[in-house]
């Protein structure tokens, strides 16, 4: 067994709470790893305030990092002393979507959602009561049982807070641009929300070689913070109607638009300030029950196309090879998105900085 400190979530009214539990060694395909970092994230904030829901008790945290400390049975691609991505989608390989390339879309991981493959967890608290992992990783904890299938190696020089982000907001906002339907450059884009997935996508579509790319914020500090990354004009949707900002920008409407903040105003907007042939991609989710109205006749007669995105809409750790590599190559930049630094104890103050909606991204540190 192994002494674990841990960010618990065991009902809402209380919130996170820091903890020792007891883990189990791991099982067969699976790995314990001690975690560096992880980053706070607001698909966690969702569940701390109930708007996603997840089995409690649970560790929560799904954007991490950390060193493998020992694998279990069938392990063979993976040794202790190895640093590794923890990807929060860990698939099975034998579902449909994983056969058909899309192990993001994993069913037996949606199967089995925060206990490991085996339908059992890891962790007991002291009361010998199980406590659930998000994501099978639960990454706000100083060692974490994982699937094996969760880890990514990477080289010892990428730094263990930036290895966390490239966990969850790096891919998913970097991903969701490149991996667009029909995306290539010269294109215009528009970003609704500049949170760490949004600044991300900023990133993807300069890479992408976008002709423009209008970031979309409720905060003028963030819109002002997104011109570091590529952000070529900036819409304060305090101030001005968006939408009409947008078609103004650039002549009728962009060629793609990217809701990496998720909620009924911003997907409507989103859709809104498409051309012809436009492509809104839907990245950022939405409190469970949000709906979004369409306008159909709009949406037919200009041959608009509404795409939803997970995790990038690709395999997670295709997606951590190229973005270590561009990382590595000073092409994309990560540790420019770090503001804050935490350690365990002091979580809760991260996700306070969070809803205060400050720049850039939050991290806890194990070391």
């Amino acid at each position: 067994m192994t002494t674990v400190n841990a960010a618990v979530l065991r009902s809402v009214e209380r919130g996170l709470v820091v903890e020792t539990l007891e883990s189990e060694a791991p099982r067969a395909g699976e790995v314990l790893v001690r975690m560096g970092a992880a980053g706070v994230c607001a698909s966690d904030h969702h569940v701390i305030h109930g708007s996603a829901l997840l089995p409690l008790p649970a560790v929560l945290g799904h954007e991490g990092s950390g060193t493998v400390e020992a694998v279990g049975p069938g392990v063979n691609h993976l040794k202790p002393g190895q640093r590794v991505i923890l990807s929060f989608v860990s698939n099975c390989g034998h579902c449909t979507p994983c056969r058909s390339a899309s192990p993001q879309l994993c069913d037996t991981n949606a199967l089995t959602g925060a206990r490991q493959f085996d339908g059992t967890a890891r962790l007991r608290d002291a009361e010998g009561n199980e406590v659930f992992q998000m994501s099978k990783i639960g990454v706000f904890a100083d060692y974490s049982v994982v699937p094996a299938q969760a880890c990514f190696p990477i080289p010892d020089d990428v730094p263990l807070d930036v290895a966390a982000l490239m966990g969850c907001s790096v891919p998913t906002g970097y991903g969701t641009v490149v991996n667009a339907p029909g995306i290539h450059p010269g294109v215009t884009v528009a970003v609704f929300g500049a949170g760490g997935v949004g600044l991300q996508a900023v990133q993807g579509a300069r890479i992408m070689n976008a002709a423009r790319i209008i970031v979309v914020d409720i905060s003028e500090s963030k819109l002002e913070y997104a011109n570091r990354f590529g952000a070529t004009d900036r819409v304060d949707a305090t101030t001005v109607d968006p939408v009409e900002a947008i078609r103004a920008l650039t002549g009728g409407g962009v060629d793609y638009a990217f809701d990496t903040f998720g909620s009924t105003a911003t997907t409507q907007q989103a859709v809104d300030c498409l051309g012809k042939n436009g492509v809104a991609v839907i990245a950022g989710l939405a409190p469970l029950g949000d709906r979004a109205g369409i306008d159909l006749v709009d949406l037919v007669r200009k041959q608009k196309r509404i795409v939803g995105a997970y995790y990038g809409s690709a395999s997670p750790h295709e997606t951590f090879r190229t973005i270590v590599g561009l990382y590595l190559a000073g092409t994309l930049k990560v540790d420019e998105v770090i503001e804050r630094r935490y350690p365990l104890a002091r979580i809760n103050e991260g996700f306070d900085a969070l809803e205060r909606g400050e720049n850039g991204r939050g991290v806890v540190v194990f070391e």
